[in-house]
């Protein structure tokens, strides 16, 4: 199914209102020292990258089942950011897709969070 109700800065937009605020949760990057370019404007959590906005595709870092799983459901395809080589566990979403960008995005932050 696709979805075309909203462009893709306002769908990353609605996620970052829904997310920035928590605990640790920020727009941008310290650990990037990145102020223009790749993960300027990456979603994060005590510095680490959990969700970004790239040729206006939604891209979260998951396990690579998930992103298996993701795929066979054509919620998405494996992220290439830009040399060829895709990440077997990154996931790029398509801007129309009807996949759910705050529930991907939030998945990988409580991810990112467990982890520590």
């Amino acid at each position: 199914m696709i979805q075309s109700v909203s462009t893709p800065d306002e769908r990353f937009a609605e996620v970052a209102e829904a997310l920035v605020g928590k605990p640790g949760a920020a727009i941008g990057s310290r650990a990037t020292g990145a102020k223009k370019g790749f993960g300027s404007s990456a979603l994060t959590i005590n510095d680490n990258i959990f969700a970004m906005l790239f040729k206006e595709r939604l891209v979260v870092k998951l396990p690579r089942q998930r992103v298996n799983a993701l795929i066979e459901l054509e919620a998405g395809e494996r992220f290439d950011p830009g040399h060829g080589r895709l990440m077997r566990e990154c996931l790029a979403v398509d801007p129309r897709s009807d996949a759910d960008w705050l529930r991907l995005a939030t998945e990988r932050m409580e991810f990112v969070v467990s982890k520590r």
